[in-house]
Order: structure tokens, then C-alpha cells, then sequence
């Protein structure tokens, strides 16, 4: 056999132990046994992809374990969903914690006979409908209003779809947020309604994020801002109200 032949069939069985063996090694000639990429370095880190939350929605089938960093809530996050819809957690949880940043809830509204432009505020009944809720034990819903049972910033998006039953009023219904039965934060009053030529429907809509304690109790109010008149929500399922906890 010539040495040609021999260098050969050493490179060839050198590579097929390599490829049996499956691990990289980055700095080191000697990757650890038990992993498949072993890293080794004083003076450097590994750095992560990073996404915005934007970016990060937009991964395609993003597989169950896929990890990020997030640079819009500056921390890692990982997809713990094995479904085509991806539930992302943060790394950076405290042992007490009972909940991750990206637990959502959302309700849709069943409720579509009250008044919602009164002279008085009263609570929007948009609790109707439970679309989902990852965290039963952070959120609590009683009625029209949301106990939230760990402290942190939470962010609250609430679309609501308006029509006027009331001929010739003028009606201009807005909302704001309560935390414990105080008013707080901006408010949504896009939702008038000339009640003329056929112009019966609007909507409000309010993105608003709160800094919350353990157990505050939240409910969106709305009253009327113009005329009076019956408005009611325009339909089942048309009026939202989407709870994320964001720190």
C-alpha cells in the first residue's frame, strides 16, 4: 500500500470519528464529552442573537427550547412551546416569581345591551369571552375587572367597538383605566358618533403600560363625554381588552 493510500484512509477515519463524535470546540482542541459545543475563552462571551419584539414574532415556526435576546425588554427569552404559536419566557425570573415576562391574558366582550354612555362611569363589560390566559394564578378575573396578583409592568391593549342606538344623539363615550378604583393614565375618547347619515358606529382604543403591585385590582371605566343617548357595544367578540406583563 502506498503512503498516498495510507494518509487517505487515516483522513477518512480521523473524519468519521469526528462526525460520530458531533461536537465543535471553539478555543479548545478538546470539546467536553458531554457537549456538543464546548467554548472556551478569558477574555470574550458568547453573544446571543438579538431581536426586537417585532423581529422576534416574525421567526417562522420558531422551534420549542429557540433562544433570544430581546432588546426591547432587555433581557433572554426562550420559546417553551412545542404548538406553532410560541409562548417566549424570560431567563432572568426570581425563584419566587409566579410569573414570566410575555404571561398574557385576553378577553373578548359577550355583552352587547349595555349602556355604555352613562352619566356615571361604570365598568366596560368586556370580560365576557376568555380567548386565552397563560397564568390563571396571575390573573384573576371576577366580574368586569382583573386582579393581578404579582407586581411589575404590565401593559394593557383595549379596543372597543361602538353603536348608537339612540336617533339624533350625539354621543362621544371615552375610557380610562382604574387601579383600584382610582383613574389612571391616558385616555381613549376617538368614539363619536354624528348619529347622521347613517355614521352610528366608532370605537376607542387605548394602549396604556402601568407599573403595578401584588394584587391591584384593575377595570376599565367609560361614561359618556357628549350627548346623551344608548350606545351599546357593536357586537359579540368586537370589543377586546389584551393584558401582557412586561418586567
Amino acid at each position: 500500500m502506498t503512503t498516498f493510500f495510507r494518509l487517505m484512509l487515516i483522513c477518512q477515519f480521523t473524519f468519521m470519528g469526528y462526525l460520530g463524535q458531533a461536537q465543535v470546540g471553539i478555543g479548545t482542541s478538546l470539546p467536553d464529552p458531554s457537549s456538543a459545543l464546548d467554548i472556551s475563552a478569558n477574555n470574550k462571551g458568547l453573544l446571543i442573537p438579538r431581536l426586537t419584539t417585532v423581529e422576534r414574532n416574525a421567526i417562522a415556526s420558531a422551534a420549542n427550547g429557540l433562544l433570544i435576546f430581546n432588546t426591547d425588554s432587555d433581557e433572554f427569552q426562550y420559546n417553551s412551546s412545542n404548538s406553532t404559536v410560541p409562548i417566549w419566557r424570560a431567563l432572568s425570573l426570581t425563584g419566587t416569581s409566579i410569573a414570566s415576562p410575555g404571561d398574557s391574558v385576553k378577553y373578548s366582550n359577550t355583552d352587547v345591551t349595555t349602556d355604555v354612555n352613562p352619566n356615571t362611569a361604570i365598568t366596560v363589560p368586556i370580560f365576557g369571552n376568555l380567548l386565552w390566559n397563560d397564568n390563571t394564578t396571575l390573573y384573576v378575573v371576577a366580574g368586569n375587572q382583573v386582579t393581578i396578583t404579582e407586581a411589575g409592568r404590565y401593559e394593557f391593549i383595549i379596543n372597543i367597538s361602538l353603536i348608537n342606538v339612540a336617533a339624533g344623539a350625539r354621543n362621544a363615550p371615552e375610557m380610562r383605566l382604574s387601579v383600584n378604583g382610582t383613574e389612571i393614565g391616558s385616555y381613549g375618547a376617538t368614539g363619536y358618533m354624528r348619529s347622521q347619515n347613517g355614521h352610528d358606529e366608532s370605537s376607542l382604543h387605548l394602549r396604556e403600560v402601568l407599573e403595578l403591585n401584588a394584587n391591584d385590582v384593575v377595570s376599565i371605566g367609560i361614561q359618556r363625554a357628549a350627548n346623551g343617548g344608548v350606545v351599546n357595544l357593536r357586537s359579540a367578540g368586537s370589543s377586546t381588552v389584551y393584558i401582557e406583563k412586561k418586567l
